[in-house]
Parts: C-alpha cells; sequence; structure tokens
C-alpha cells in the first residue's frame, strides 16, 4: 500500500470524524486535543461542541479530500455505506494508503465488502466498534474491538491510543464487530435476567440497595448490577446512559443473524430481542436503554 506524507504519530496527521452523537462526539473530544482534526454531522450543535474544543467543521467530501485516516461512528452498516460510497463518498475522495475506521456496531458480513470496496483505491479499512458508554470515552477506557489486518492496525494505533488504553485486536476485519455484537448480546440477555432477578427480591420485600450490594459481593455479580443499578436506578443521577433502546433492539438481531450464519441456536438470544422489542412498543424507540431496566416487571 502507498502511504500517504503523513504518519499518523505525526501531530500534523489530519484526522477526520463522521458521526458526532453521544458516543462519537465523546471519541472524537479525546482526538480534537492532539490532532488536526475535522468533523462533521448533520446536528450543527454537535459539531459546535466539537468545534469548541479546536476541532474544524468540514464536508464529508472536504474531510475525505484532506485526511489520512476517517473514523466513522454512525446508527447502522447502511449509513456508513452511504458515507463510504456516496457520490462523493471516502472511497471517491480518500487518497491511497489513507485508512476508513468504522466505530459503528454493524454487519460483519458488510465490513469485508467496504474492506474490497476501499481497496480497490488502495485505501485501508478496520472495524473498530467500542464498548463502554460516552463516560468511558470521556476517561478513555473505551474498549476497542479493532478487526484489521496488522499493517493496518499498526497504521492507526497512534490515534486509538489517543482515544483509549484498550485497544484490543481481535482478528482480521470483521472480527471487532462479531466480538461487539457478542458482547451486546450478552450485555442484553444479561439486562433482562437481571431486571427480573430484582424484580422477585424488590416484590418480597427485600431493601433494593441491599439486595444489588448483596450481589456485587457474590456470583450473580455483573455490570448491569456493578454499573447500571447503582449509578443511574439506585442514586440520583439521571437514568439516561445516552444508548438508545431500539439501537440495542438492532445489535441483538445482528448477532442473531451472525449466530443464524454459523449455525449457533441462540433460544435466549431471540427471546431476549422479544422482550426488548416490547420494550420499544411501550417506551419509544428513541427511549434509554436503562429506561427498560425500570420498567416493573
Amino acid at each position: 500500500m502507498t502511504l500517504p506524507v503523513t504518519s499518523l504519530d505525526d501531530t500534523r496527521a489530519r484526522v477526520g470524524f463522521i458521526g458526532l452523537g453521544a458516543m462519537g462526539g465523546a471519541v472524537a473530544a479525546r482526538i480534537a486535543p492532539h490532532r488536526d482534526l475535522l468533523v462533521f454531522d448533520r446536528s450543527p450543535i454537535a459539531v459546535a461542541r466539537l468545534t469548541a474544543q479546536g476541532a474544524r467543521a468540514a464536508s464529508p467530501e472536504e474531510i475525505g479530500t484532506a485526511c489520512d485516516v476517517v473514523f466513522i461512528s454512525l446508527p447502522r452498516t447502511e449509513d456508513v455505506w452511504s458515507v463510504v460510497r456516496g457520490p462523493m463518498g471516502l472511497a471517491a475522495t480518500l487518497r491511497a494508503g489513507a485508512v476508513v475506521v468504522d466505530m459503528t456496531t454493524g454487519r460483519p458480513a458488510d465490513d469485508v465488502e467496504l474492506e474490497r470496496t476501499l481497496a480497490t483505491r488502495d485505501i485501508g479499512y478496520a472495524d473498530a466498534p467500542v464498548s463502554g458508554g460516552p463516560q468511558s470515552a470521556a476517561a478513555g477506557t473505551l474498549a476497542i474491538f479493532v478487526g484489521a489486518a496488522e499493517a493496518t492496525l499498526a497504521r492507526i494505533r497512534p490515534v486509538l491510543d489517543l482515544i483509549s488504553d484498550r485497544v484490543l485486536h481481535v482478528g482480521q476485519v470483521g472480527a471487532g464487530h462479531t466480538v461487539k455484537l457478542v458482547n451486546n448480546l450478552m450485555s442484553a440477555c444479561n439486562r433482562v435476567a437481571t431486571r427480573e432477578a430484582v424484580a422477585i427480591a424488590a416484590r418480597s420485600g427485600v431493601d433494593l440497595r441491599a439486595c444489588i450490594d448483596a450481589v456485587n459481593q457474590s456470583s450473580g455479580r455483573s455490570y448491569i448490577t456493578e454499573w447500571t443499578y447503582p449509578r443511574f436506578l439506585l442514586d440520583d443521577e439521571p437514568a439516561d446512559q445516552d444508548f438508545k433502546l431500539a439501537l440495542m433492539v438492532k445489535d441483538v438481531a445482528l448477532a442473531l443473524e451472525c449466530a443464524e450464519s454459523t449455525g449457533v441456536v441462540t433460544r435466549m438470544g431471540r427471546l431476549t430481542h422479544e422482550i426488548m422489542s416490547m420494550g420499544v412498543s411501550e417506551l419509544g424507540a428513541d427511549a434509554d436503554i436503562n429506561r427498560l431496566m425500570a420498567l416493573p416487571s
């Protein structure tokens, strides 16, 4: 691959970021103090937050023309395709040797096609979804699951290290999204099971905080009991985690697609998808994931 003149460990390297939602904005904010960062989002407010931190507003075309690496953080794989393959998309505007890093939680099978599409222009590709929420992004402790060739990872590593100290190379292109979907499927199942189990204690007259404290010293503990309940459901912090319930339903559905393609039977996963879909019907697609936990069982 022919590399651009600017190395990504050089502070003069230009980085692009497309998609500045709750997660994308928090990740981009980690990069802004250290690199020449060009950003785009359909929300002027989201762009303004980043320009206030030193980033520069730009169109997707301008980002493609100017940048050495472009990060994408959008709701769905279909959105990524439109950014990459549109009339003036990244596949047409990026120069040879640049790299596209997809942080969207998307479909692993699409990663292979995205890689092939970009490779025709000698552009690298990595899937690098994240886990941990905006609060972990701000702290620099996100788990980043990278699916990429070794050479591509080495190229983008200097920027990934600005985002988090937990960069996990899990395999070739597509592996990052596979691990993220597996993680989110486990998390979703855990949420549903914990909600039902905690309801038993509550309806039996056990103090909810005492129950959670006890579980957190026992084998039933999890991220949900150690983080979600204490911070968002027991204390006075707002319940919203900035992750829409509909997006978790989407992630579970994608995990079930992967299961079907590999011949794995996912009875619990399908039941979880059904329960969460009911939550969307009751609470709305834009409801925060933690609103599901607060519903009476």
